[in-house]
């Protein structure tokens, strides 16, 4: 098996577990949400895994054909932001195979990232427009609805103080590598059934309490995006007091009442969904081959 195709497994095992775990909030098996179910999901990321690491490809077409590719299968934007995210983490792993660690893998983002110039925003921005994500608006400068005139991560440097998507183009994916991974913990891997819903559970606790969720903040506001940041903060505690005692990954009736009342109302940590899946597929980079 290549090293992109190495990378392609883990990419759709990444987006399994995304669904697989119950995260509050997100569409998963055991909790269809906001008009969607798992199945699309999955759909989703078969459908686009062939684009995204398409040999060669720069990191806007990549995106820009994963999320016609997702369109045909699921006819709605189920998985933009992980496009967005792993597009330059495919592209990472072509230009440097040798990138195994941590910290080369960051490297070899780093290195696509500073690659990025304004072809890949104009497919980037065409891509974004398709795909419409809940609460875009407008921006004062380089707006997604006009084509581009600087590159993709200049781009993204300037949605970076609104959207962590963005912050993480600008900040070389320090998100992911710093609070994403250690939250995973050292004994990780994406081939652990038991082990990884457990862990991608804390995970996405962790994210959801580490900053306020983008695309809660561009449908709800800062307000709703902070409560829900500070009960993921108390969640993730008990998660965490839960893996001490060996105990199951479920963390209870008032866990799944959480996720019920914030799809009740119509409240979606999207971007943290999305964070999370980029960071299974980094430490999936990370072990073995």
């Amino acid at each position: 098996m290549t090293r992109t195709e190495h990378a392609r497994a883990c990419f759709l095992r990444a987006c399994e577990l995304d669904v697989a775990v119950r995260k509050p909030g997100n569409v998963s098996l055991a909790s269809p949400g906001h008009g969607m179910q798992a199945a699309m999901f999955i759909a989703s990321a078969q459908a686009a895994a062939g684009p995204l690491f398409d040999a060669g490809a720069r990191v806007g077409d990549r995106i820009e054909a994963a999320v016609a590719a997702t369109w045909a299968v699921a006819g709605c934007n189920t998985n933009l932001g992980i496009l967005l995210l792993c597009a330059p983490i495919a592209r990472a792993v072509e230009m440097s195979p040798e990138a195994r660690s941590p910290a080369a893998l960051q490297a070899a983002i780093e290195a696509a990232l500073a690659d990025l110039d304004v072809a890949d925003a104009c497919a980037a921005y065409r891509a974004i427009a398709r795909a419409n994500p809940g609460g875009l608006g407008s921006a004062p400068s380089q707006d997604v609805q006009r084509p581009p005139s600087i590159g993709l991560r200049a781009a993204m440097a300037l949605a970076a103080p609104r959207d962590s998507i963005a912050r993480q183009y600008r900040d070389g994916f320090i998100d992911l590598f710093t609070l994403g991974l250690p939250a995973l913990g050292t004994s990780f891997s994406l081939r652990c059934e038991g082990v990884a819903v457990a862990a991608v559970q804390r995970l996405y606790l962790r994210l959801l309490g580490g900053f306020a969720d983008s695309h809660i903040v561009r449908n709800h506001g800062k307000a709703v995006a902070h409560i829900v940041m500070t009960a993921a903060q108390a969640w993730a505690e008990r998660a965490a007091q839960a893996q001490a005692l060996g105990a199951d990954a479920d963390l209870g009736g008032e866990f799944v009442a959480w996720d019920e009342a914030l799809k009740l109302a119509r409240i979606n940590p999207g971007t943290t969904a999305d964070l999370t899946v980029a960071t299974l597929l980094i430490a999936g980079l990370s072990g073995p081959a």
